[in-house]
């Protein structure tokens, strides 16, 4: 079995990423502005323009850092990966498997308490 990992796919997704994200803060625009022109003729109105802006941009600001938490990690791993196909070479299998587990471990944990730590904020 042969694992191949090349930086263009990942490079690839990560334009994916960034194109979703551009799309979704597009839609989130259109909407806010929608509702501006259809609310805004009372001060009442206002006040509910204001916080749908509000909400749409911690909305965005969340989907920007779930996808840089994405390219983050697809960078990691492709790095990792490389690491692991280089000691494969060396070392025999059942220790890279230990490591690859180690490893895998290690970046669940950081997500895991990065995602917690954006939760909070």
């Amino acid at each position: 079995m042969e694992l191949v990992v090349s930086s263009s796919s990942v490079s690839s997704r990560v334009v994916v990423v960034v194109g979703q994200v551009v799309v979704i803060t597009e839609v989130l625009v259109v909407v806010v502005v929608k509702i501006a022109a259809v609310v805004v003729v009372s001060a009442a109105g206002i006040v509910v323009v204001v916080v749908v802006a509000v909400v749409v941009v911690v909305v965005v600001v969340v989907v920007v850092v779930v996808a840089v938490l994405v390219v983050v990690v697809a960078v990691v791993v492709v790095v990792v990966l490389e690491v692991i196909v280089e000691i494969v070479e060396v070392i025999p299998a059942a220790v890279v498997v230990v490591v690859v587990v180690a490893i895998v471990v290690v970046i669940v944990k950081v997500a895991v308490e990065v995602l917690i730590v954006v939760k909070v904020e």
